[in-house]
């Protein structure tokens, strides 16, 4: 898939008071870290070349946009990424998040506080290879859902690194529209990352009014809390289209708002080529609708 390609039928989405341009579809490079027995997202992956080749085949089809975190593996996602791209593109932006760290146990604790933010900060830079982040998003609430709570001091930590030239642009993940308003008094927002798909639709009102803001929104688990009968719906409705239910999961996300930015991830080489196909997915009214009514089912 060519370059010009994927962002003719992606579009392209431009941060808030940046010069930061990336194509909307990206890649979420989490699934890049391996598994050692039930903790999930650690330690090195089985195949560390087939990562790579993931990493180059995603830029090399015209990705630019690679979400992540040094608290992926911990630090192994990082230093397959810098093993795989640096020196990276001029054009790629790599957003990574910072809020949170890694039990013995496979745990993912909190990490909020002034001086644990600033080691991620410096985390993040070393094991990517970088001298300045281009986006930092800040990990609130739990794995899916916002929480109640406070985060002036790690936010006003990001907000102090970025005066330092250290980050760009700060984000936040896991949040409600009062928290981004609250963060908005600190720091500008250039996006929001949660937890959100074609089932699962509770911020509906919310990325219309990013939109109108000019910030992103990127949906992390795409196809994430799907039980079988809802999953049945997309299933049905794929097997139409000639089309997997993750790629039409994608191009509803692409059709659902033009502030939408994804990131889904894979170890595979061959599943990477199947998201990026999404692109190639159109979708027409009818089935716009009949997906439409999978989230309204859902509520």
């Amino acid at each position: 898939m060519a370059n010009t390609k994927v962002e003719k039928l992606c579009g392209t989405f431009t941060f808030p008071g940046t010069t930061l341009t990336v194509k909307r579809l990206g890649y979420g490079a989490m699934q890049l870290a391996g598994k050692d027995g039930k903790k999930m997202v650690w330690g090195p992956p089985k195949d560390v070349p087939e990562a790579i080749a993931v990493l180059r085949e995603a830029v090399a089809s015209g990705v630019n946009h690679i979400d992540t975190s040094d608290f992926y593996g911990p630090h192994v996602t990082n230093q397959i990424i810098r093993e795989a791209l640096h020196p990276y593109p001029d054009d790629l932006v790599i957003v990574t998040k910072v809020g949170a760290r890694r039990g013995e146990d496979g745990s993912w604790p909190h990490a909020r506080s002034r001086q644990e933010i600033i080691d991620a900060v410096h985390d993040n830079l070393r094991n990517l290879g970088l001298d300045v982040l281009d986006v930092v998003n800040l990990r609130l609430g739990g794995m899916s859902a916002p929480e109640d709570e406070p985060f002036e001091e790690p936010l006003t930590a990001l907000a102090e690194l970025k005066q330092q030239g250290l980050i760009k642009h700060i984000g936040l993940s896991t949040v409600s529209a009062e928290q981004v308003a609250t963060a908005q008094a600190v720091t500008e927002i250039v996006c929001i990352q949660n937890f959100y798909n074609v089932a699962q639709r509770g911020d509906d009102g919310f990325i219309d009014d990013l939109a109108r803001q000019g910030i992103a929104y990127v949906p992390y688990f795409p196809l994430g809390g799907f039980s079988p009968l809802q999953s049945s719906e997309l299933n049905d409705i794929a097997e139409r289209l000639g089309a997997t239910p993750m790629q039409v999961a994608l191009a509803w996300l692409l059709h659902r708002s033009p502030n939408l930015l994804l990131i889904p991830g894979t170890s595979s080489v061959g599943h990477l080529r199947e998201n990026l196909a999404a692109a190639d997915l159109e979708l027409d009214a009818e089935t716009l609708k009949e997906l439409d009514a999978i989230g309204a089912g859902a509520k």
